[in-house]
């Protein structure tokens, strides 16, 4: 009966660290990879390439207000120095690191 305790107590335990990696959502990874360093891992652009670049944050009135398709169109075609990712993300990565970066302006 002890055993069937600590293997419950493991799962549990185990399940609870990996849901902020799954909270995160699939979009995150991608943003990690392509977009991160230059807006950054909470998406205000403070890092050296956006701030010499001087991208604007993600929280910033005009881009949480922004419609989405701005921001696909942006990321997809991309939008002065941004380069586009067409055909270097496949549609639904697209999508994907769009509703990531919604999650980083709440």
């Amino acid at each position: 009966m002890k055993q069937y305790f600590h293997l419950a107590a493991a799962l549990v335990l185990s399940a609870a660290f990996a849901m902020p990696a799954l909270a995160q959502g699939p979009g995150a990874a991608v943003y990690k990879a392509k977009c991160a360093m230059c807006h950054g891992a909470d998406g205000t652009a403070a890092t050296p390439v956006g701030k010499s670049m001087k991208i604007a944050s993600f929280k910033s009135p005009a881009l949480k207000n922004a419609p989405e398709a701005v921001l696909l169109a942006a990321t997809k075609d991309g939008k002065g120095k941004m380069p586009a990712y067409k055909g270097k993300l496949t549609d639904q990565q697209v999508n994907e690191v769009v509703q990531y970066i919604r999650t980083l302006q709440k």
